[in-house]
């Protein structure tokens, strides 16, 4: 779904749901979705400063967040077969990489922030691959090739078959790079 409308149009057929309370889903999916990441990444500092139960607390709330945000995304949009599944993940990436996040640089330029402009320009370089990643799974479905990822947990940059020398977005060191199961 690409726009606000077509979301509301999308609840009032599946749900019977108006305007304001498709924009009241929309909101709580947003905290949530917040509240899951905010959460886990208190619980990695819990790890860090080797307080292991607090993380567990945290990591366990996050869970429940992410329950929550997954119901409310139901709501919103539908999760369709995997062919349209990576045609919607296709779209969005290439929307944000080609509309959203430079348009986010421009302002972050113009009011003089640099180090914010920097991570908005690194992800959007990082979600133009994202694109092509998901390209190359709609041309090789059938074939279902089998490939390992490693991602940057930097800058979120993904590579194929093996990690990198040097993350070529930010320049994080390959040994870094998390193996994606």
């Amino acid at each position: 779904m690409s726009g606000k409308r077509d979301q509301v149009e999308f609840m009032e057929r599946r749900y019977g749901l108006k305007a304001r309370t498709t924009e009241n889903v929309h909101t709580a999916f947003v905290g949530e979705a917040k509240a899951n990441q905010r959460l886990l990444m208190y619980a990695k500092k819990a790890e860090q400063e080797d307080l292991p139960q607090i993380a567990h607390l945290f990591r366990a709330v996050a869970a429940a967040e992410g329950v929550h945000s997954r119901r409310h995304f139901a709501m919103l949009e539908s999760v369709a077969d995997t062919q349209t599944n990576l045609e919607r993940a296709f779209q969005s990436e290439t929307a944000v990489n080609g509309v959203h996040y430079p348009e986010m640089i421009r302002t972050a330029e113009e009011e003089d922030e640099e180090a914010t402009a920097l991570v908005f320009s690194q992800a959007r370089d990082v979600e133009g691959e994202h694109a092509k990643l998901y390209k190359k799974a709609l041309d090789h479905l059938i074939a279902q090739r089998s490939t390992e990822y490693y991602l940057c947990p930097v800058c979120g940059h993904i590579s194929e078959g093996k990690p990198p020398d040097t993350c070529p977005i930010c320049g994080a060191s390959g040994s870094e790079f998390e193996t994606i199961p």
